[in-house]
């Protein structure tokens, strides 16, 4: 059975040693991770746009690495992820609710 996402994030704030009660540093270092790994991201698109060439088993690499950070600092910040995918899905919805009123 598939890992979901809340498992995940479980499992990832192992890892990364994850606190009930992170220390600065420690949310620095998983903010800073998760920008870190975003700016790949971003490179594999400048390199798309450069060459005209994507590199799609990188890219889906760093993704996954962004995931690693985005669901430890979930972790740290006493949230599960589904729930913050659902409420993420819920402000874009009403974005382009308000987007389609206009």
């Amino acid at each position: 059975m598939p890992m979901t996402i809340d498992e995940y994030a479980a499992w990832a704030a192992t890892i990364a040693k994850v606190g009930e009660h992170p220390s600065n540093e420690r949310l620095s270092y998983l903010g800073l991770g998760l920008a870190g790994e975003a700016g790949e991201v971003a490179d594999h698109i400048k390199k798309l746009l450069r060459d005209d060439w994507l590199d799609k088993a990188g890219l889906v690499d760093e993704l996954g690495d962004v995931i690693y950070y985005w669901a430890c600092l979930c972790a740290a910040t006493g949230q599960q992820p589904s729930e913050l995918l659902e409420a993420s899905a819920k402000k874009i919805k009403r974005r382009l609710s308000e987007a389609a009123s206009r």
